[in-house]
């Protein structure tokens, strides 16, 4: 699945700018006849000509893949949903969980985000990360919800290895039984700073109440997370998206700005609710 249908961006590019192919060759480097034959699909294109291209349209003000978000959630059927994944290089074949790690935030399963931005960030480090846009028909699946609260924190925690201690607590079995038997799970998505808050917890350093502040405070969106084959077999690839390096640098802009307003939350949160709310010891006493 590497096609990023370059030659539809080409026009795309074309159109928006009012620019010819001779002018968007002398731009990027190439020659026109190069150009013609990419429109044609009947060139491979080195990874160079490729940044070329998409770092020009970037720094042109055009956010191609802003713009293909746009247009399939105006045509998304009403009981689908548009997700994307941010992969750190590409999908091989079709879409499975075999790879996935067991110590992911749910254990092995395909992760999807519903915020282009926020998949991006994700894998805005790594030299050959590209962007998936897909298509999720919900029609006759089984899924929770969870959100930032004591539940999803221990869950969290608990597919991260932190309670080991604790894997036969009731609590902990309670919280597992209701997994069971779900397609896939719509949770909050969480990042290194979470874990980080979330360690706090766990180690006895803050309450529960503390630890929901300070991961609200560092609000980053919702991931699906798909768990049966049945969930995979309704995902569909739309689009497989190209990040340039511009673009990406961009995204860890952004991310250093969030970060550095998350931490000032978390902060505040940390003192504000500090001695409210129970420690871990006593949650699974």
């Amino acid at each position: 699945m590497k096609n990023f249908e370059l030659c539809a961006d080409i026009e795309i590019v074309m159109e928006l700018l009012g620019i010819t192919a001779s002018d968007l060759a002398g731009n990027i480097g190439v020659t026109s006849t190069t150009i013609s034959r990419w429109r044609k699909n009947e060139e491979n294109v080195t990874i160079s000509n490729l940044n070329a291209f998409y770092n020009f349209a970037f720094n042109k003000g055009i956010r191609l893949n802003k713009i293909k978000e746009q247009l399939f959630k105006e045509d998304c059927p009403t009981n689908s949903t548009i997700l994307f994944h941010g992969a750190k290089t590409y999908i091989d074949g079709q879409i499975s969980i075999e790879k996935s790690k067991n110590t992911n935030d749910f254990g092995r399963g395909f992760y999807c985000g519903e915020s282009l931005e926020q998949s991006a960030m994700f894998v805005a480090n790594y030299p050959e990360s590209s962007l998936y846009i897909l298509e999720f028909d919900k029609s006759k699946l089984k899924y929770t919800q969870l959100n930032v609260d004591r539940d999803w924190m221990l869950l969290i925690a608990y597919f991260r290895n932190k309670l080991n201690d604790y894997s036969g607590h009731p609590i902990i079995a309670n919280l597992l039984s209701k997994l069971e038997g779900v397609d896939y799970i719509i949770a909050p998505i969480a990042d290194n700073r979470m874990f980080e808050i979330i360690d706090s917890f766990i180690d006895g350093e803050i309450t529960d109440v503390q630890c929901q502040h300070c991961l609200s405070a560092t609000n980053l969106g919702n991931q699906y997370v798909f768990i049966t084959d049945k969930s995979l077999k309704q995902l569909k690839v739309l689009r497989h998206c190209y990040l340039a390096p511009d673009e990406k640098d961009y995204y860890l802009t952004s991310k250093k700005e969030e970060s550095r307003i998350g931490n000032d939350k978390v902060k505040i949160a940390r003192k504000q609710y500090r001695g409210q709310g129970d420690y871990i010891e006593d949650i699974l006493k």
